[in-house]
């Protein structure tokens, strides 16, 4: 006899949530609000445990209240699972003009109930902390940018501009240490943004050390050890990588992978027209952004710099080999791309196609023990090559 289940839907706020619960065999659901708090949530969960006659499957969609109030709710009883969906996946009725919390919750039970709703895999408290962590040093990355326009903006209003070479070079901050206003005002303005760049360089360079060392630990080391293999990806992009992608069994090829982060092209097609646009963008923005910075690396002729040289040592040979081949076969993409006529940019977005296609074979083999790539007694160069050649090659057919 299959087992009964209760669907229970929220819609989350911060400060309280509409809640919508549909019993085994029946076709309205009850409805009712709470409010964000322990006490109240505990009561929910009690109140729903009691109608229920067996396991109860609770969803929300993914937003500001995070995966705490998950772990919340499935930590008051263990007849309880609390999934977060994806709220981009969420069907949507065209025809639909009235939007309310009630509707929503109302919706979503329904959907659930359906199985037509997309989970996401959630991080454990750990990795959510991690993840956290890089991203506020990309947040303060952002506000240094700010400040910096701020004042190139304001002695551009001045007639002041900087014509010697690039912004922020020792050059320029000593030409910018040497200015004078003659109002006393534009003098503290002035003043107060070099004192605004500095804090927020400070901060960048405070949060990056911390990054680091949580780099060198378990369970980062390893995998970012190796991606820093690779052109073009250091510490903190190879951080962002591995905190934002965390649970990566998820993605078992590596199209899954490409498509998650939106870097497959957009289509809209019927019948016998066909219509392909740029990128979906959809998916996780952060890993796609610093996967296009590292792709521009790839337009280098390819070669190994003394501070690659330096991240790879004491690196498995596998992971060197691969990179090495990315590293050749990447850049034979952008060059070919361009000859072609591509615009530089368009290229350069294959090209981080691809090369998250690469970090796939990488990060999987992780997962996989490695199964595919044994270490092995050194064995000749030439014979290497041909194995890293021949991986690389089963590698891109699947992709």
């Amino acid at each position: 006899m299959k087992e009964s289940i209760t669907f229970v839907a929220m819609d989350v706020h911060k400060k309280q949530h509409s809640v919508a619960m549909l019993l085994p065999n029946a076709q309205t659901p009850d409805e009712w609000t709470v409010v964000n708090t322990a006490a109240a949530l505990k009561k929910m969960v009690r109140r729903i445990c009691k109608k229920a006659p067996g396991r109860v499957l609770v969803c929300y969609e993914a937003g500001v209240c995070g995966f705490a109030l998950q772990r919340q709710i499935q930590s008051y009883n263990e007849r309880v699972t609390c999934i977060v969906i994806a709220p981009s996946l969420v069907p949507i009725t065209p025809g639909q003009r009235i939007k309310t919390d009630r509707r929503d919750a109302r919706k979503l039970v329904k959907y659930l109930k359906a199985g037509m709703l997309t989970e996401i895999h959630p991080p454990d408290e750990e990795a959510e902390s991690i993840r956290d962590l890089v991203r506020s040093r990309e947040a303060a990355g952002e506000d240094l940018l700010r400040a910096r326009h701020r004042l190139l903006k304001f002695l551009l209003r001045r007639a002041m501009h900087y014509r010697d070479g690039h912004h922020w070079t020792q050059k320029h901050l000593r030409w910018l240490s040497g200015l004078r206003f003659d109002r006393e005002q534009d003098q503290y303005i002035f003043r107060g943004y070099l004192s605004e760049i500095g804090h927020h360089k400070d901060r960048v360079a405070e949060l990056t050390g911390v990054i680091e060392a949580a780099a060198v630990k378990a369970p980062y080391a390893e995998p970012v050890g190796w991606l820093r293999c690779f052109r073009g990806i250091d510490t903190v992009t190879a951080m962002t990588i591995v905190t934002e992608l965390y649970s990566f069994e998820r993605f078992s090829s590596p199209r899954q992978l490409m498509s998650y982060l939106g870097l497959v092209p957009s289509e809209h097609s019927s019948g016998e027209s066909e219509h392909k646009g740029g990128i979906t963008k959809t998916g996780n923005r952060r890993v796609r952004r610093v996967l296009s910075q590292a792709a521009w690396h790839q337009a280098k002729f390819p070669g190994v710099s003394a501070a690659l040289k330096m991240r790879r040592k004491g690196q498995p040979q596998w992971a060197i080999d691969l990179a090495d081949r990315a590293m050749h076969r990447l850049y034979s993409r952008y060059k070919r791309l361009v000859y072609k006529g591509k615009v530089p940019t368009v290229a350069a977005t294959a090209v981080a196609r691809e090369l998250a296609g690469f970090i796939w074979a990488t990060l999987y083999l992780k997962d996989q023990a490695a199964m595919h790539y044994r270490e092995r007694q050194p064995r000749k160069k030439v014979q290497a090559k041909a194995d890293c050649r021949q991986t690389a090659v089963e590698f891109l057919a699947a992709t």
